[in-house]
């Protein structure tokens, strides 16, 4: 999808669902290609693993979080 400069400032909300629906938007000033919107890939960043570390630490004293009488 081609559109001028002028069009995309006024239609930049719609051109950013376009995007995020799969197509290529080409912004031109005067006729020349200037920009292209293409989309973004998803994020592979992952979160924490819990529990990744069960069974790599080694507790020593069980009971080291309680009072000392």
């Amino acid at each position: 999808m081609k559109v001028s400069l002028a069009n995309a400032k006024r239609k930049l909300p719609e051109l950013i669902k376009a995007v995020e629906q799969g197509q290529i938007v080409t912004i031109c000033r005067r006729g020349v290609r200037v920009v292209d919107l293409i989309p973004s890939k998803r994020s592979t960043v992952e979160g924490p693993k819990f529990g990744a570390l069960r069974g790599r630490i080694l507790i020593h004293d069980p009971e080291w979080w309680k009072a000392i009488s």
